[in-house]
C-alpha cells in the first residue's frame, strides 16, 4: 500500500494550494470532518487529508488500514473519500447537489455546490457504516 499516514504537516500541503476559494473549502472540511470523527487531520501519502483509521480485510484476504474520510485539493476538483453503499445513501446523493462520482470518491468544484447539511449526513453514515465493516 502506497497511501499510508505520515508526519507531513497538512497545513503547509493546504497552504500550498493556489486557488484561494478551493484552500477556504480544504479548510472548512478539516473543520467539518474532525467534528464528525473526532479526529485529527493527518496526511496521508504526499496529497490525501484524512482523519481516523481502520482496519479492513477483504475475502481475498488482502488486508489493510485507511482512513475514515477525507479528502485531496486535486487539480479539477475537491476528491472527498467517503464510503457509499449504506442503506439511504443513494437517497443523499440525490439530494446533495452538484458533484460527480468514482470508486469511493465524489468530486466536487466547490462546498457552494452541495447542500452542506446533506454533505453532514453523508459523512455520519458512512463513517458508521465503515466502523461497522472493519474488523
Amino acid at each position: 500500500m502506497k497511501t499510508v499516514p505520515n508526519h507531513s504537516d497538512v497545513n503547509v500541503f493546504l497552504n500550498q494550494e493556489p486557488n484561494e476559494a478551493r484552500r477556504a473549502d480544504c479548510f472548512h472540511l478539516i473543520d467539518l470532518m474532525s467534528e464528525l470523527t473526532g479526529e485529527s487531520p493527518k496526511m496521508w501519502g504526499p496529497s490525501i487529508v484524512g482523519f481516523g483509521k481502520y482496519h479492513y480485510r477483504y475475502e481475498s484476504g488482502r488486508e489493510g488500514d485507511w482512513f475514515l474520510v477525507g479528502f485531496s485539493p486535486r487539480k479539477q476538483a475537491l476528491t472527498l473519500y467517503i464510503m457509499a453503499g449504506f442503506k439511504g445513501s443513494d437517497d443523499l446523493m440525490e439530494r446533495l447537489g452538484r458533484y460527480k462520482t468514482g470508486k469511493s470518491c465524489l468530486y466536487i468544484k466547490t462546498l457552494a455546490d452541495i447542500d452542506e447539511d446533506v454533505l453532514r449526513e453523508l459523512i455520519n453514515r458512512s463513517i458508521e457504516y465503515v466502523k461497522k465493516r472493519s474488523v
